[in-house]
């Protein structure tokens, strides 16, 4: 795919990898559709796709939310016309033990609360952003591409048993709709990063940050620029269809 020119959506705009990714397809010159849950967190991702001359508008949406992403991808047709492809990367973190103990005793559980929480935005919002991508593309009758953020944490990670869940989920979602959009013209393939130095992960006690860089193999964290340059590879090569895609410096969990 030739990004230039090409409406593309990313959830999740407003900061970290989302914001990573939306400046990577601004310097390609890609129209830009950025979605976070308030039009004003998105401000400093949209300056920056502007600064280079991209054309970039923000949207306000809970991708968890049918309505709301529905009405956001209506408007975004409105302004743009179809989408080109969709970076599927709205996400939120709830970690918890399934069950922990102090002393030979429950002191607490993973909350059902928690547990929806995760899944509604990290699965369903997935499924739903791809679900209304998928409607245009095949309306639009180009064809197009659909990058879904899983997580290394797909394979099972202490302590997350909702984000683990879910990010499994978005790994299958991406060879099933492979297989089904295929026939569109439509590729669907996903990233699985590692341990990524966004702004959060960046607040962490060095000595934390210190212990996770030593499990790594080549030594250090990913850097949002590093998954933001895997994403344009899945969407310019046009053979790439079906694959979860890890970038995590060696590192399996």
């Amino acid at each position: 795919m030739d990004l230039g020119g090409k409406t593309i959506v990313v959830t999740g705009a407003a900061r970290g990898l989302g914001a990573a990714i939306a400046r990577g397809l601004a310097a390609r010159g890609a129209r830009l559709a950025l979605l976070d849950l308030t039009e004003d967190s998105l401000a400093q991702t949209l300056d920056a796709c502007t600064a280079v001359k991209a054309e970039a508008r923000a949207y306000a949406a809970n991708v968890a939310e049918e309505a709301q992403v529905e009405q956001a991808f209506s408007a975004i047709n409105g302004h743009f016309g179809s989408v080109a492809a969709l970076i599927n990367n709205a996400g939120i973190l709830r970690d918890g033990l399934l069950v922990k103990t102090k002393d030979g005793e429950i002191s607490s559980r993973l909350s059902l609360d928690d547990w929806r929480a995760v899944i509604d935005v990290n699965l369903t919002g997935v499924f739903l952003c791809g679900r209304e991508a998928a409607t245009q593309m095949i309306e639009g009758g180009a064809g197009g591409c659909i990058v879904n953020v899983s997580s290394i944490s797909r394979a099972g990670n202490f302590g997350q048993s909702n984000y683990s869940a879910a990010k499994a989920g978005v790994a299958a979602l991406t060879t099933v709709w492979a297989k089904e959009l295929a026939r569109h013209d439509i590729r669907v393939n996903a990233i699985a990063p590692g341990f990524v130095k966004t702004e959060m992960v960046a607040g962490m006690r060095p000595e934390v940050l210190e212990r996770m860089a030593a499990d790594i193999p080549v030594g250090r964290l990913c850097t949002p620029e590093e998954i933001a340059h895997a994403c344009l590879y899945l969407l310019e090569n046009d053979y790439m269809n079906g694959r979860v895609l890890e970038i995590d410096g060696g590192l399996r969990l």
